[in-house]
């Protein structure tokens, strides 16, 4: 996975902030309808924290936890939330979390960094509770055939469906849904 430094952290917020609102709108609302109360929720390569941001102020009760390779874009999520998150500089490949921790985790516009997706599936895989959910929302045509292999040997069935953003003409963001 790509580590980002100070500058490029910096300039990834502020492109962040006003090119995707809408998408993280969107994903915090396909979070809405697969949690329960209380539920805990790992953005995987969180970034500047702008999901975990605007989940926190649309669901206060869910436990929210982010993790990013990149040291700068944690101190930069930290300096967004105001509501308590867990955050952790770490990689998809080896996630600080126990077991059957997790009722949702969410990758939202950083799996195309991933440079080996299959351990990367067999820790998302690891850290889920039976039954709980995946949701994987990237670039349309990033690596698509070999995340969906990697998701397949890992989870089984994986739902894929293209999303349009408001400001561009068609689709260029894929959602992949599977339960563990």
């Amino acid at each position: 996975m790509t580590t980002f430094d100070h500058a490029r952290s910096l300039g990834y917020d502020r492109r962040a902030t006003r090119l995707l609102g809408s998408l993280y709108r969107r994903i915090a609302t396909d979070i809405d309808a697969a949690t329960t109360p209380g539920a805990t929720v790992a953005d995987i390569g969180t970034g500047p924290g702008k999901l975990l941001s605007c989940l926190a102020t649309r669901r206060p009760d869910l436990r929210l936890h982010g993790i990013d390779l990149s040291p700068h874009m944690i101190e930069i999520a930290r300096r967004h939330l105001s509501a308590p998150v867990e955050l952790a500089v770490a990689d998809v490949t080896d996630l600080p979390y126990p077991d059957t921790s997790i009722d949702l985790a969410v990758s939202s516009l950083s799996m195309h960094e991933w440079p080996d997706l299959d351990p990367a599936a067999h820790e998302l895989h690891r850290i889920l509770r039976p039954g709980a959910t995946l949701a994987v929302y990237d670039f349309r045509f990033a690596r698509t055939a070999a995340v969906q292999d990697s998701l397949r040997a890992r989870f089984g069935t994986v739902e894929s469906t293209a999303i349009r953003l408001p400001w561009h003409p068609v689709a260029v963001v894929t959602r992949y849904l599977a339960t563990a």
